[in-house]
């Protein structure tokens, strides 16, 4: 028989006191709160706190490399260059005007001097690039004592580098295994109480549990990221029979909206985890999973969709119509399927905080893994959340016109660059069709010329 010595026996005792402890901390500040939606103020004092230590860490950083005369690397605020707008005839005409010291002439002819236009354009697209910077993460200014956020990072100080250290012991050792206990928790709610609720016959009492269920699995996954999120303007949210369609950073923009109302879900079915937890979901609630074989049928996709706002006792779909995620910095070009069913529309910006971490999901860089590994480890997740006015089609609107409208009203609420170009370029070529574009404009210009001419 084995028996525990008086000092082994000590330290069990102790470690079931502290799990218990532990346990009894968790349930009682997150999970119970999770469970009736009120939070305790913990988070947001959690934040102010992170505040003040980044600026002193910034501003020690700042010090620390005038003295050394260390050049500090300063970002753009926004990432972009700013430019006047001209067409493509003006400056045509002033590259005409710069090159010749005669009088700017009219003449629809051919010059030379126009491939200097071309050229510069190309050579300020490699330069400046409207696109490709919209996959890379954000520079921050300041520093938030995490190296992957700012080229600036390197030793400055022995005290500033305790702190760092410090910071990586709290992240790793402290805040990832709490986090990935509650996001376990969430997502084994989440799996077992839809699937029970999913045996209940259909009625009120079914979709009250399975939305009180949806919500509380979903707000202890927002914990698990110490996520703090600012919702304004909650009477526009999302109702039945509408679309819910917003600006896509990071695989976890579900959650963040999720944690706040009750929406059907459109995806393609998967398989493993993912599988387990969709399967599990549909149960209980009307969500929309497309096969891999359908996902590519445009119509097939349409007719499910439609059939599924045109049921008012259906909830809101959510739709994330850029396709892909941009990085916190713009909103690119919205796909026209979900703004061509009729439905009514509910626009939702939401903006990230990138002091406390970089939601930005990089999918050409990093798995789904270590994205959430990342994110797991960093401060904390802070945003805010928009809810527009509904939005309905047009009589003289097309999909596409009504599609940019929506977009442009949720760059203008999140402070986002509102950006024409389709999120695809971010894995395809650049399409034969956009350098078609500028073909035709200095053909027209040419034609035009030689039209205006001949009339007169």
């Amino acid at each position: 028989m084995f028996l525990l010595l008086p000092f082994d026996s000590l330290i069990v005792n102790l470690l079931g006191i502290s799990l218990t402890v532990l346990f009894t901390l968790l349930l009682v500040f997150i999970i119970v709160p999770a469970i009736f939606g009120v939070s305790f103020g913990i988070r947001k004092l959690y934040m102010k706190t992170l505040l003040k230590i980044f600026a002193w860490a910034t501003l020690r950083m700042e010090r620390g490399a005038k003295e050394k005369n260390h050049q500090l690397y300063k970002p753009y605020t926004n990432g972009i260059i700013a430019k006047d707008s001209t067409s493509l005839e003006e400056e045509i005409k002033e590259i005409r005007r710069s090159g010749s010291s005669k009088a700017l002439d009219n003449t629809p002819e051919f010059e030379l001097s126009d491939i200097f236009y071309f050229c510069r354009k190309g050579m300020e697209t490699i330069m400046d690039d409207e696109v490709t910077k919209r996959f890379s993460a954000e520079e921050l200014e300041s520093w938030n004592l995490l190296s992957r956020t700012n080229y600036n990072f390197q030793y400055i100080s022995l005290r500033l580098t305790v702190l760092w250290g410090l910071g990586v012991l709290i992240r790793y050792c402290f805040l990832l295994p709490l986090r990935i206990a509650l996001a376990f928790t969430g997502i084994s709610l989440l799996v077992v109480g839809t699937t029970v609720v999913g045996y209940l016959p259909n009625g009120r009492f079914k979709e009250f549990l399975s939305k009180h269920v949806h919500l509380m699995c979903y707000r202890i996954c927002v914990r698990a990221l110490t996520a703090i999120i600012t919702y304004h303007d909650r009477k526009n949210r999302p109702r039945n029979g509408g679309i819910c369609v917003a600006n896509h950073t990071s695989p976890i923009d579900v959650i963040i909206l999720a944690s706040d109302g009750y929406y059907a879900m459109v995806g393609q079915v998967h398989g493993g985890l993912m599988g387990v937890i969709q399967r599990a979901m549909v149960k209980s609630c009307p969500h929309v999973w497309f096969e891999r074989s359908e996902v590519k049928d445009r119509h097939l996709v349409a007719k499910r969709l439609t059939e599924h706002v045109q049921d008012k006792s259906k909830l809101p779909i959510l739709i994330f119509p850029e396709g892909t995620c941009i990085n916190n910095t713009s909103v690119m070009m919205f796909k026209k399927g979900s703004f061509e069913i009729g439905a009514t529309v509910y626009p939702v910006a939401i903006k990230y905080d990138p002091q406390f971490g970089d939601a930005f999901w990089n999918s050409s860089k990093y798995g789904m893994v270590t994205y959430l590994l990342r994110m797991m480890t960093s401060w904390a997740i802070v945003c805010s959340v928009w809810y527009l006015p509904p939005m309905t089609r047009e009589k003289d609107e097309d999909a596409v016109q009504f599609a940019n409208r929506v977009k442009s009203a949720i760059a203008r609420q999140g402070g986002l660059v509102d950006l024409l170009w389709d999120g695809g370029l971010k894995r395809e070529k650049v399409k034969d069709t956009f350098k078609e574009e500028q073909q035709k404009l200095y053909s027209k210009m040419i034609v035009g010329n030689h039209e205006d001419r001949s009339r007169s």
